[in-house]
């Protein structure tokens, strides 16, 4: 006869032992199921392959040499999986980038001189802040990403303190300094600008993701001045690993004193008015300060994300619409003098809408912006990104070939690491140095990412 077997008490052998029973669980079942992703990119590479060459009828040497060299690439793959990344094997030449969760430095990699821009986060921050789902979702938009309209995710990786994301490096700056620079911009220039922002939000959509914080500090230009979406810290794919609350449960017994987070899409009072220009480029340079801020800026965000109800794609041409007002206008459709007055305008949206009478703005161009600032029921863009391009505003567009066309500003650099289109004065080039906490592993198992990219290697 069976004894009868011990009633289960998880609290038994306190927090430690669950925690540590957590993490193995966790480090299973990424570890399984990055295996088995990798085998799935693995045989669609070998099939894309055997395609290419039944297409190319090469002779048999030809095809015994490309298969020896996809063979060579899956090795070193492989072994580049092995390794341990770490910021030590980076030289820091700048900081170009700083939030309230951490930074962004370009940096020049040891061992072969190439140039990227790492960012770093905070773990510490990302628990007590509520971060978790938010750095989730950037992480796994930026590695499912093979789009030339969102920039290229080459590797994560982490320590104790910091999360780390090495990226390509965009040395054209942002649509934000440009507007800070040129004030205004007019509508041939802004059209190319919104059309391609149509192309790389519908790349984003496509994979499922929605956005949710689109506005000129997150639209980067590359060295030939097309733009590419960065800063994906809001964006969410609708997974469980995209969700606070799935990180509140997991984090249960290790967080419980920690202080609750502010509304990711609220921010600190920032004085502004917009009597004037320097007035206006007065509040961009506070928008700057703000984007710096844990809490960012709220005046691109569509109303219903802020009030909660039911949202989908079409919020993030909500905020091309803000985007396109402000590249015409000089400043953003309902920017306050604090962040509650700045709810109250967009919630009130039919009310605070309203074009000055000294700019004089197309009819096409004033129907784009007022067929995005709307209801979602009624906005462009909520039956898919052909919507919007075929609108009038965007007539003569060949979206098909936009990337190829010369944009109409190209940066001048002097180097792989001019710097000169970020505001590197306005940031303390003093690097941030975390406090000392208690052991973050559990929440960041899964983390860790590496691209089949033989550039990077």
């Amino acid at each position: 006869m069976f004894a009868q077997a011990p009633n289960r008490n998880p609290d038994q052998h306190g927090p430690a032992a669950n925690n540590s029973q957590k993490q193995c669980s966790q480090l299973a079942s990424d570890f399984f199921k990055d295996s088995v992703k990798r085998a799935r990119e693995r045989n669609q590479r070998q099939t894309e392959l055997q395609k290419k060459l039944s297409e190319l009828n090469d002779s048999q040497v030809r095809q015994a040499q490309m298969w020896s060299s996809a063979g060579q690439r899956e090795g070193q793959y492989l072994r580049f999986l092995r390794t341990k990344d770490t910021p030590e094997n980076y030289q820091t030449i700048k900081i170009i980038g700083r939030g309230g969760f951490g930074e962004v430095k370009l940096v020049q990699k040891k061992a072969g001189g190439q140039v990227y821009a790492l960012k770093s986060l905070i773990k510490t921050e990302m628990v007590y802040r509520e971060q978790l789902a938010h750095v989730r979702a950037e992480r796994d938009i930026l590695a499912e990403a093979e789009s030339p309209w969102v920039v290229k995710l080459f590797t994560t990786f982490q320590d104790a303190h910091f999360l780390y994301m090495l990226m390509e490096f965009l040395p054209g700056g942002d649509l934000m300094t440009m507007l800070i620079k040129y004030e205004v911009f007019s509508e041939d220039v802004t059209r190319f600008y919104m059309a391609e922002c149509i192309l790389a939000i519908e790349a984003v959509h496509q994979l499922g993701f929605i956005h949710r914080d689109l506005k000129p500090d997150n639209i980067l230009l590359d060295h030939g001045g097309h733009i590419k979406l960065t800063d994906f810290g809001l964006s969410t794919g609708f997974h469980q690993l995209h969700d606070n609350s799935y990180y509140q449960q997991l984090m249960v017994s290790t967080n419980a004193d920690k202080p609750r987070d502010r509304n990711s899409v609220t921010l600190d009072q920032i004085n502004l008015t917009i009597s004037n220009r320097s007035q206006v480029n007065e509040w961009r340079r506070s928008r700057r300060r703000v984007a710096y801020s844990p809490v960012g800026t709220q005046d691109y965000i569509a109303p219903e994300v802020f009030v909660g109800q039911g949202y989908s794609f079409s919020c993030d041409w909500w905020s091309l619409g803000a985007i396109a007002f402000e590249c015409l206008v000089g400043w953003a459709p309902f920017c306050a003098e604090n962040r509650q007055d700045t709810y109250q305008m967009i919630a009130n949206w039919r009310e605070y809408l309203q074009f000055p009478d000294d700019i004089q703005l197309s009819r096409e161009a004033d129907s784009v912006i007022r067929s995005l600032i709307c209801n979602p029921e009624d906005r462009l863009g909520r039956g898919g990104a052909e919507e919007l391009k075929a609108h009038p505003f965007f007539r003569g567009v060949q979206f098909d070939g936009l990337r190829q066309i010369r944009a109409p500003f190209e940066p001048r650099l002097t180097s792989s690491i001019d710097t000169s289109y970020f505001p590197t004065d306005e940031i303390d080039q003093t690097e941030k140095q975390p406090a000392e906490s208690l052991e973050m592993s559990l929440p960041f198992i899964g983390y860790t990412f590496k691209r089949f990219d033989n550039s990077f290697r």
